[in-house]
């Protein structure tokens, strides 16, 4: 198969669909990979390095698009990426469509295969493509958080650990998935007072064991959720239904009356965002102010930490690319159903019921298309 790697477009993504370890493995296999020139200089890839793993070097994305049979990126196509995608070409990249009605519609216009990163299953009903981003996430939640809270940010002057003598600010986590356990993880370690909201009582038994009293684990509903909103220094969103919008936990008249100079970090806002007010910001622009509270809303966060953040999503990507460049997107979907779950867009049908539902478009059984 002819793999295509473009540089990302997007503002401030540095990340890479293949570092060379990954390139290396597809031309072992008589594969050929195509790499845009430059497609890894923020992370310290060169061309030199693609080419001594056997890739070869193209100047411009669209000559990647144009040569290769499966394009493979890191986040969602831009407008001008979404035009070069053609009839049987596969695209295997996070798309997040259930927030995003034009880059649905691009898609379907393309005619292209669209295998969604984030959808894609592990059979225990995991995300293992989603997980390594949301790890990097949550981690990196804290940090934006605590910058976010220092009052050259506009934030109230608190220090997430306080110090002796002062105590520490409260971290309200609104979700106990991969996002918000990462999260408690680092504000443990920074010491501050963590509790943790979730609806599934499994996932609360499973965080309580793991914190052993380090993180208060507390059952969300709307008493508990306002309750511990007005109470937060620092939240951070880490809801996730997957494929579709996240939902509006964070409402507009629970902002008005959070504490001044409080923070959130909408994680969720790859899907919509899980707070009312939220709406995407980019590194270049990180945070605004809705009634004296600060809000990041990074779309991208792991790409402001990127070489971690693409070694990572290309340790849980590679065994799919290579299977699905072995045996071609028809025979790979129809032998992995997990691999199934991430088709989104197939020959212009809408693919995943989540994104037909959020749009209100027709969902087409994938398995009509592929038999």
């Amino acid at each position: 198969m002819i793999i295509g790697v473009p540089k990302e477009i997007k503002n401030h993504e540095y990340r890479v669909g293949m570092v060379p370890a990954s390139v290396r493995e597809l031309t072992a296999r008589n594969h050929t990979v195509f790499v845009q020139s430059g497609a890894g200089n923020g992370i310290g890839f060169s061309d030199a390095d693609y080419i001594a793993v056997g890739a070869e070097i193209l100047a411009s994305a669209a000559e990647v698009f144009a040569k290769a049979e499966m394009i493979v990126k890191v986040k969602e196509p831009q407008p001008v990426e979404c035009a070069m995608l053609r009839p049987g070409q596969t695209l295997f990249t996070y798309l997040h469509l259930a927030p995003d009605l034009p880059q649905t519609e691009a898609l379907l216009k393309s005619g292209a295969i669209c295998i969604a990163y984030e959808t894609v299953t592990d059979g225990r009903g995991g995300l293992p493509l989603l997980a390594p981003m949301s790890e990097v996430a949550g981690r990196m939640s804290i940090q934006a958080g605590a910058q976010a809270l220092e009052k050259s940010r506009g934030g109230s002057g608190v220090l997430l650990g306080g110090v002796p003598g002062v105590e520490p600010a409260k971290v309200v986590i609104i979700g106990g998935g991969v996002v918000g356990s990462n999260a408690a993880r680092m504000a443990i370690g920074l010491r501050a007072d963590v509790t943790i909201l979730d609806n599934n009582v499994d996932t609360l038994r499973r965080l309580d064991n793991e914190f052993q009293g380090a993180a208060k684990v507390v059952y969300s509903n709307s008493e508990t959720l306002e309750r511990h909103l007005l109470a937060a220094d620092l939240v951070i969103g880490g809801v996730l239904v997957p494929g579709a919008t996240a939902p509006k936990l964070v409402r507009r008249d629970h902002i008005a009356r959070m504490k001044p100079g409080s923070a959130i970090v909408d994680v969720a806002i790859d899907q919509g965002g899980c707070v009312e007010t939220s709406h995407a910001t980019t590194h270049q622009d990180p945070t605004y102010i809705v009634d004296e509270v600060v809000h990041y809303c990074v779309a991208n966060m792991p790409g402001a930490v990127a070489r971690t953040s693409t070694v990572a999503l290309n340790n849980a990507t590679l065994p799919f690319i290579i299977k699905l460049a072995q045996q071609g997107y028809r025979q790979a979907l129809l032998s992995d159903p997990n691999l199934l779950h991430g088709l989104n867009v197939m020959e212009g049908k809408l693919t995943c019921k989540e994104v037909a539902v959020a749009h209100g478009l027709a969902y087409t059984d994938p398995l009509t298309l592929l038999n």
